[in-house]
């Protein structure tokens, strides 16, 4: 025997060693694995986005070549209109002779004339203007905004055509208060002009296209004002603040009307290379500034720049996501491999120490085998040993398995505290936090109000825990006319301290103004809490998710329901869902409803639920108190 338990001793003490050295060897092996995830982590977030922004920006610039290319081809069109119509003979005799005997009759042939010209190209207007400024003839002759005798030697294109032969100006109409630009080009040799011709050109089906790609795209010009945008709010803003010089001139040329000048929704800008930048932009509502990628590019034959706003959130996650998962399968083949490999080694290294154990397990065996026959007496009478020391456990068993029911019980109230108590004490800790910051700013008032509020959470603590003790001894608490919309209201304030940010999905149809029902406030509002909140849970993730709150009045009964579109109670979980610790959620309890189901049948009333794949609804049946029985008992 002595030999056998050394023997036995040298076994284990060699499968202790070789058990450390397997563990010291996949311990080496998952930090080795950790650091590699590591290190091909770092190089995924860095090549990755930077990747992915090259090919953003290659795309993006493509993008706003083209869409440049398409604005000169638009500017090109009606730049030759003013130059050809300042050689015109009829414009020339009007204005040559505009007092003349025939200069009425002139200038109405000329305005039909320059009519049909709009008709037939895309300029918005053509006018001609005498040397006085004064507009003799336009082809919106006919319409009540007509340019007819309006006075514009104040603007810019007028004056720069009668000193430089041609301009070109963008500004907002004073008559038609519409924005475009006006292409002018003097008549007559400059020693002595006639006038000037221009043709005005709006932007609305350019603007129109470029909406339609869904990316932001606007013009800014040398004073960095938005002539042309996509995005028709920005239209007149600022890519950066204007001094008070340059927003001085402006203002005293009329160029913008009145226009604030603002500067655009942009924040925290960063160059990735010339002509492109990473920025922080909010767009007309959206709720939040969005990441864009902004490619910016020259407009040829004009002063003017074209930027051009890419999202980059999602196609960088998509790029992120595509070079993660890379990583990963490379990552995770490496890993597989090795690990393969060292497993192999192991088990060849078991292997031969099975075989040595087995050998001298069988000579241990057979020596043991002698030594048995010999013992037979002395187990015998261990065996009677065995079954009186068997008895005494026996007993020992029966009074622990007494001692394990009580504390199944005690187990059973704790989790129903801790359940029902979950919500308020979630709440506290909210506004406890809300708190703090308010008394760091300096607002008591608010501070003391969130201190009030969690008192009465407290004190709503305490009356869960009295409920759970009632419905221990079987009670019923006292039922007194409560107003069912304060209810619906108190359970809200609850579970938007839990779900901030998801209750979108949430739409409660408030019930007729003071309709009241009978029961207490506080455990009506912990039944619709639990309602609201499974419903919250069992449609969460889901992209059209939505959950509805119904009322419904039928003579002495008030139906009040909780429908939602999730995937539906499981046929096993809806058999018994009213049983204790019976919960088709991970972490759930099975308390819940339980809890509600005796809430409600205390107050005379039921819950009932409807579920199918798509579509989940509890309604909540409760006696309405009727007008005429003001604080009375209603009839159930």
């Amino acid at each position: 025997m002595l030999i056998g338990d050394m023997s036995k001793s040298m076994r284990q003490q060699t499968e202790h060693m070789l058990l450390r050295q397997f563990r010291r060897a996949w311990a080496m092996f998952a930090v080795a694995a950790l650091c590699l995830a590591l290190v091909l982590g770092f190089l995924v977030e860095h090549f990755g986005r930077v990747s992915a922004l090259e090919r953003l920006e290659a795309q993006g610039r493509t993008e706003a070549d083209l869409k440049v290319a398409l604005l000169r081809a638009s500017l090109e069109r009606p730049r030759a209109l003013p130059l050809l119509l300042a050689g015109d003979r009829d414009v020339r005799d009007a204005l040559t002779d505009p007092a003349g005997p025939r200069a009425t009759e002139r200038r109405e042939a000329l305005d039909a004339k320059l009519e049909d010209l709009v008709v037939q190209t895309n300029a918005s207007v053509i006018y001609v203007i005498g040397l006085d400024g004064i507009a003799i003839a336009s082809s919106n002759w006919r319409e009540p905004t007509s340019f007819v005798g309006n006075d514009y030697a104040f603007r810019a294109y007028f004056s720069g055509a009668m000193k430089g032969g041609s301009a070109e100006h963008f500004a907002l109409g004073s008559v038609s208060k519409r924005a475009g630009l006006y292409i002018s080009q003097r008549v007559g040799p400059a020693e002595a002009p006639l006038g000037v011709v221009v043709a005005k050109m709006e932007f609305d089906q350019l603007e129109a296209d470029w909406r339609n790609s869904g990316r932001p795209s606007y013009v800014v010009d040398n004073n960095h004002v938005v002539l042309v945008s996509s995005v028709p709010s920005w239209r007149f803003m600022t890519t950066q603040s204007l001094q008070p010089e340059d927003l001085g001139a402006i203002r005293e040329s009329l160029q913008f009307g009145d226009a604030p000048l603002l500067p655009l929704p942009f924040s925290r800008e960063r160059m990735v290379n010339d002509g492109a930048a990473i920025l922080w932009a909010v767009m007309p509502g959206e709720a939040g500034p969005q990441d864009f990628l902004r490619i910016t590019a020259p407009i040829a034959s004009t002063p003017w720049r074209f930027e051009y706003l890419m999202p980059i959130r999602l196609p960088l996650a998509d790029a992120m996501r595509e070079a993660r998962l890379t990583a990963l399968i490379g990552w995770a083949g490496l890993v597989a491999l090795a690990g393969l490999m060292l497993r192999r080694r192991q088990v060849t290294v078991m292997t031969i120490a099975g075989e040595q154990r087995a050998r001298e397990e069988l000579e241990e065996r057979v020596a043991a085998r002698t030594i048995d026959l010999s013992l037979a007496r002395d187990r015998l009478e261990a065996e009677i040993a065995d079954h009186e020391m068997t008895d005494r456990k026996l007993h020992a068993v029966q009074q622990d398995l007494v001692q394990a029911n009580r504390l199944a019980i005690l187990g059973q109230v704790a989790a129903g505290v801790a359940h029902e108590i979950n919500q308020p004490v979630a709440t506290i800790r909210a506004y406890a936090d809300n708190s703090k910051i308010f008394l760091a700013r300096g607002k008591t008032e608010n501070a003391l109000e969130n201190l009030d509020l969690i008192a009465s959470l407290t004190e709503r603590i305490g009356v869960i825990t009295e409920d759970l003790k009632a419905l221990a001894r079987k009670g019923r608490s006292e039922a007194v006319p409560v107003i069912l919309k304060d209810v619906l209201d108190g359970a809200l304030m609850l579970v938007r301290s839990r779900f901030a940010g998801r209750l979108d999905t949430l739409t409660i149809f408030p019930p007729p103004q003071g309709l009241q029902v009978m029961g207490s406030r506080l455990r009506l509002e912990q039944v619709f809490i639990n309602l609201i909140l499974n419903a919250l849970e069992a449609v969460e993730g889901q992209t059209d998710a939505h959950i509805t709150v119904t009322t419904e009045v039928a003579g002495e009964r008030v139906a009040i329901r909780v429908s939602d579109n999730g995937p539906g109670v499981p046929e096993k979980i809806l058999a018994s869902m009213f049983e204790p610790f019976n919960s088709s959620k991970e972490r759930g309890l099975g308390l819940g409803l339980v809890i509600s189901k005796d809430i409600v049948s205390d107050y005379g009333g039921r819950i009932e639920v409807e579920s199918e794949p798509g579509h989940t609804c509890f309604t909540v049946l409760l006696a309405r108190v009727m007008a005429d029985e003001g604080t009375e008992e209603a009839k159930v």
